[in-house]
């Protein structure tokens, strides 16, 4: 019996979270103003969020749109402050005006993290080296999952690089599980879960009604169902 995939959904606020559950999401990311791509929530969001589902929550840490870390002493007070508020699994990833991994950055948010299990975002598929990229970070503690479509354009495009990269899982620098997200559909899961993916994350593909509506378990429950099959 193959282990179950995992589905991981982007929740905004409490009712997005308790649709996702509803539906069989597996883990939440928390964001707020998905105009910037997603940012850290507030720390009332969070425990809203918390109180209302029991399913694990990765909060963002980014505070401002694009992939350079910005002020990093403001970051470290945001994740010390979610710690303290009992948030437990992060989502980070800064580059250089280079493209290489913002090390700096990194180790300084994952030092108040403290052995937390956290998530390198979408700032791999801007790197300027992606396999450099994993290879600086390997040694970096509770970095368990990379979110990648594979290509900054998303899943259509990041196809080829999605399969190549699951077929090196257990080499350095790819142990983490890769979770494909970023304009991922239905009709990519048969060749994704073909190539031994095993993790997926929804955002817009939770909201037929848009960006403005909420969740909806329904559409939840087709991701669910079509990772089951």
């Amino acid at each position: 019996m193959s282990k179950r995939a995992v589905l991981e959904v982007i929740a905004l606020d409490e009712a997005d979270a308790v649709a996702a559950q509803a539906g069989g999401a597996d883990r939440l990311e928390l964001v707020t103003d998905m105009a910037a791509d997603g940012l850290t929530p507030s720390l009332t969001a969070f425990a809203a969020i918390r109180a209302a589902v029991d399913i694990p929550l990765r909060v963002m840490l980014r505070l401002t749109d694009g992939f350079a870390a910005g002020d990093v002493n403001a970051l470290v007070a945001r994740a010390t402050e979610l710690r303290e508020a009992g948030a437990d699994e992060f989502v980070l990833g800064f580059l250089t005006a280079h493209g290489d991994p913002d090390l700096v950055a990194v180790e300084r948010l994952i030092a108040v993290l403290d052995g937390c299990r956290w998530t390198f975002h979408r700032a791999i598929d801007r790197a300027a080296d992606r396999d450099a990229l994993r290879k600086q970070l390997a040694d970096l503690p509770g970095l368990d999952t990379y979110l990648t479509a594979g290509a900054a354009t998303g899943v259509d495009d990041g196809l080829p690089v999605l399969k190549a990269e699951a077929a090196r899982t257990g080499e350095p620098g790819y142990e983490p599980q890769i979770l494909v997200g970023g304009g991922l559909r239905l009709d990519h899961l048969p060749a994704l879960r073909a190539a031994g993916l095993t993790a997926f994350h929804i955002g817009g593909a939770a909201r037929p009604q848009g960006w403005t509506a909420p969740v909806s378990p329904d559409a939840v429950r087709t991701w669910r169902a079509a990772l089951d099959a």
